[in-house]
């Protein structure tokens, strides 16, 4: 996995821009970490210790997929009362199947709203064990460059231009052709480095244009982000529909948990999803 620029890690980053403005994500990033690495923070809060953003309303990690990880994750969530929102419990058997468990707390009558995932999409099994092994190693607890852009390939068009200015921090002409959402950018780059377009072009179709100029290129570049919009839609409409009879029962679930503590909630939550929330979203009522 290639490295971006790193004049400063981005636990480094994340501190300094606590300095600047309190982050009580950053904050819950250090308590889920205590005493070992359990997760990474990602999407819009890796964005913001990217400095690439002021702010981000939500807090989402990447979950070590280790039962010792989500036990003290919810033990800390337990600790500051939170409860669940609308997703699968934070039960490795539902989160190794890729789905997301959401949760909520407050702090100083702000809401935090918290999302964790053991196997994100677009990122597949062999860079998920290098982000792992890259985290272990250097003490960075922040999604890097390279999976944060791949992670912000979604269906909304403001991650675009996202994803853009993440392939601009990266060192590695190679990651910056794989990733530019900019016509210019990549033009100058298949000018200066030849060999390395030569080396991803196979992974990525809309780099064969480059040479029928500016105008081609932009068209291409607006058809692969529909392409990657639509593909990740039909992904969530795969998740949509698997939950459709959990979504069905999930008001009287929310009655019969709420005002519990969270780790009677957890409980709760994870016999009545048993059978109804399908641990792989392919499956049928039960796996």
């Amino acid at each position: 996995m290639a490295r971006g620029r790193r004049r400063a890690s981005p636990l480094a980053r994340s501190l300094y821009c606590r300095s600047l403005m309190s982050n009580p994500y950053f904050d819950l990033t250090e308590d889920f970490n205590r005493g070992r690495l359990r997760v990474l923070l990602s999407s819009g809060q890796a964005v913001v210790a990217h400095r690439l953003a002021v702010m981000s309303k939500d807090g989402d990690w990447l979950l070590r997929e280790e039962s010792e990880a989500a036990d003290h994750v919810l033990g800390v969530l337990a600790e500051k009362q939170a409860w669940y929102r609308f997703g699968a419990p934070l039960d490795l058997r539902w989160l190794s199947g890729g789905w997301s468990a959401h949760l909520e707390h407050r702090s100083d009558r702000i809401r935090l709203r918290t999302d964790f995932v053991t196997r994100p999409p677009r990122i597949n099994p062999d860079l998920l064990a290098a982000m792992w092994r890259d985290a272990e190693a250097t003490g960075d607890v922040v999604v890097g460059l390279e999976p944060l852009a791949a992670l912000k390939l979604t269906n909304r068009d403001k991650d675009y231009a996202v994803v853009g200015e993440l392939a601009r921090l990266m060192a590695d002409p190679r990651a910056q052709l794989l990733y530019s959402r900019s016509a210019r950018d990549l033009m100058r780059l298949a000018q200066e480095h030849p060999a390395e377009l030569a080396e991803v072009q196979p992974r990525r179709p809309v780099l064969d244009r480059i040479a029928e100029g500016r105008e081609v290129l932009e068209e291409e570049l607006d058809r692969e982000r529909r392409s990657l919009m639509r593909i990740n839609e039909e992904r969530l409409a795969r998740y949509r529909k698997a939950a459709e009879a959990w979504e069905a029962i999930w008001p009287q679930v929310q009655r019969e948990i709420e005002g519990l503590p969270l780790l009677e909630a957890h409980s709760i939550l994870v016999l009545r999803a048993e059978g109804v929330l399908p641990f792989q979203p392919e499956a049928g009522s039960r796996e």
